[in-house]
């Protein structure tokens, strides 16, 4: 007879490197903390010193989503030392003072935050139960991407030969950000618009993006949302499920022979015929 397997430990994943129960959420208000302060560190502080530090602030958001959003494997240390080697060397480029540089180092950015994005929204749509850290992680997701599309305004302003921004309006940190909230959440004042074909296409697929995050993924967790008093009760309401109290309980003693053999035949052996005369 077979042993019944040990039961698993609870607050255990199966997968190797995944620590924390299948249907935990990471806690994302510290995160979502921390996108407001680089947000308005930015916003209120158009110096060199407070733009370089985004680098490291974005790289910080990286790792705070690497821990709330748990990958299998070796996968979260691999990515945590990319993005701390590649942050050295957007911060190494970016002190060089030249618009190359400032647009690499803006590119850099865009990027980390939109992996970023992809491990937030991957873990708010894998958790089973919509409680109020999905809520805090899809408008973390969302503020992320806001400053992603900044980022890639940013680089796109560096790297090109003319002005991002049409008649003339002052393209800074400030002005990227605020045009990039203002197209994700498709307001429209009209005072800042794209110039180029680059950055025009850029803002199409920002409102887009904006609409289907909006309409969709934030509409349904709000839906969803359910307090700790109503998964209590819905949890009481769940029917029993059934408990198997063992194996198959098996008589001793030989079993009875059966008449009939295998496969229907007789289990009799058939009478030996007589032999015939001269034979």
């Amino acid at each position: 007879m077979t042993q019944a397997s040990p039961a698993r430990r609870p607050g255990r994943s199966t997968r190797r490197g995944q620590i924390g129960s299948s249907g935990g959420g990471g806690r994302y208000g510290a995160l979502l903390l921390l996108l407001i302060a680089t947000y308005l560190l930015s916003a209120f502080s158009g110096t060199e010193l407070a733009i370089q530090l985004q680098i490291g602030l974005f790289a910080a958001v990286l790792v705070l989503a690497l821990r709330t959003s748990p990958l299998p494997g070796r996968w979260p240390l691999l990515i945590g030392v990319i993005a701390l080697a590649g942050s050295v060397g957007a911060l190494a480029v970016s002190l060089t003072g030249t618009q190359a540089g400032a647009g690499a180092a803006e590119l850099w950015k865009g990027f980390v935050l939109l992996l970023t994005a992809v491990l937030v929204i991957r873990r708010v749509l894998a958790k089973p139960v919509v409680d109020i850290q999905s809520i805090y992680g899809a408008l973390s997701a969302y503020l992320i991407t806001g400053l992603m599309f900044a980022a890639f305004y940013a680089a796109i302003d560096h790297l090109t030969h003319s002005p991002f921004f049409a008649d003339n309006q002052p393209a800074s940190t400030q002005t990227f950000q605020y045009f990039s909230f203002v197209t994700l959440t498709t307001l429209g004042y009209g005072d800042f618009t794209a110039a180029g074909n680059g950055g025009r296409a850029l803002a199409v697929i920002e409102a887009l993006a904006g609409q289907v995050f909006l309409a969709t993924l934030v509409a349904r967790l709000v839906s969803a949302y359910r307090t700790p008093a109503r998964q209590a009760t819905a949890a009481s309401r769940r029917p029993p499920r059934s408990v198997r109290y063992g194996p198959r309980t098996i008589r001793r003693g030989k079993p009875q022979a059966d008449a009939r053999g295998p496969a229907g035949r007789s289990s009799e052996r058939p009478a030996r015929r007589p032999p015939r005369p001269g034979g």
